[in-house]
């Protein structure tokens, strides 16, 4: 009987330590220049606009639309092969923002409204986008 291969691990960083903690509790945290106030995500160390390293984070809505998405015929990782074919999406969030995460229900559609959840696994927690209710 084959074990199965374990997934790569999540390892939270200095720089991406408040996002993966935010994850954890179920809450899609990103960064906000504390110098000039412009919202980036995923955590880098300066700020786009003003170089600036002075960071703050708040929490995001999850709420967005679907920019782009793509179908995964192929594993980046033997781990999760037996999860093939599985769908990722990019989403503009209402804050301005772009985030990639899995999908759930039917196959989505650009400019289609979605909520964001963090689903707990055995080792970490995926973002998972699915289609919003209200």
């Amino acid at each position: 009987m084959n074990q199965a291969q374990p997934k790569p691990p999540q390892s939270p960083t200095a720089l991406s330590r408040p996002f993966w903690e935010g994850a954890a509790a179920g809450r899609l945290m990103i960064q906000r220049c504390a110098a000039c106030g412009k919202l980036r995500h995923y955590p880098r160390l300066l700020c786009d606009a003003c170089y600036s390293d002075a960071v703050e984070w708040i929490e995001a809505s999850r709420r967005g639309t679907i920019h782009s998405w793509t179908v995964a015929h192929h594993a980046f990782h033997p781990a999760f092969k037996d999860e093939l074919p599985y769908t990722l999406v990019t989403v503009d969030l209402e804050e301005g923002v772009r985030a990639l995460g899995r999908w759930t229900g039917e196959p989505p559609a650009i400019g289609q409204p979605v909520t964001g959840a963090f689903v707990a696994r055995p080792d970490g927690v995926d973002l998972v986008f699915a289609p919003s209710t209200a």
